[in-house]
């Protein structure tokens, strides 16, 4: 769960960089995705390494999931799990399941062009300015990023610890390292939807 989680956490970040040129201009993004498609064998062997991570990350977190219930059938009473568990600890799994849903949407939208298949196969800064000019594909970006911060502000904490790359702290709700990276990726993909919605970038 730890090595796939952080598998996930390095693409999420080079994948945010690479899609704040768009704020650069249409062609410096264009570039960009024209780089990607130039990789041939190795994206998909990125692609390939990246679908293992998150199928390998789905089955442990239902192992882990059923070895909770096995191991506590009966749950807390009630409020006291909450004074060393965040909002992002107690909503993991749903946010998970949001982003898996969004992934699979993601994928269908701007790579295989299949939500909208008038989309252009040259033109990737066109297609992002008419794909978040629709309210709806925004409203489910924005959605989507916001588990995303926060899946990743308790996953990267917990990742640290569980291999041990992190000492045991007096404070353990204090978390600087992955508030900064969470707040930075979730800030980074959200603003690019909201940028286009609102005529910043277009």
């Amino acid at each position: 769960m730890a090595i796939t989680g952080l598998i996930g956490v390095g693409f999420v970040v080079g994948h945010m960089l690479g899609n704040l040129q768009v704020f650069v201009g249409a062609e410096t993004f264009n570039a960009y995705a024209h780089f990607l498609r130039s990789l041939g064998e190795l994206l998909w062997v990125v692609r390939g390494v990246l679908v293992l991570a998150v199928v390998l990350h789905v089955i442990a977190a239902v192992q882990l999931s059923r070895r909770r219930l096995t191991a506590r059938p009966v749950g807390y009473k009630h409020g006291s799990q909450h004074e060393v568990s965040t909002v992002a600890s107690r909503t993991i799994r749903w946010g998970g399941l949001l982003l898996l849903i969004f992934i699979v949407f993601h994928i269908l939208h701007f790579t295989t062009l299949d939500v909208f298949r008038d989309y252009s196969r040259t033109d990737v800064y066109g297609n992002v300015v008419r794909g978040f000019s629709v309210w709806w594909v925004v409203l489910l970006y924005v959605a989507a990023m916001a588990a995303l911060g926060l899946h990743l502000y308790h996953g990267i904490w917990s990742s640290v610890r569980t291999l041990g790359a992190s000492k045991t702290s007096a404070d353990p709700t204090r978390r600087p390292a992955a508030v900064a990276i969470a707040v930075v990726v979730w800030l980074g993909f959200t603003i690019i939807p909201l940028a286009v919605f609102v005529g910043a970038v277009r």
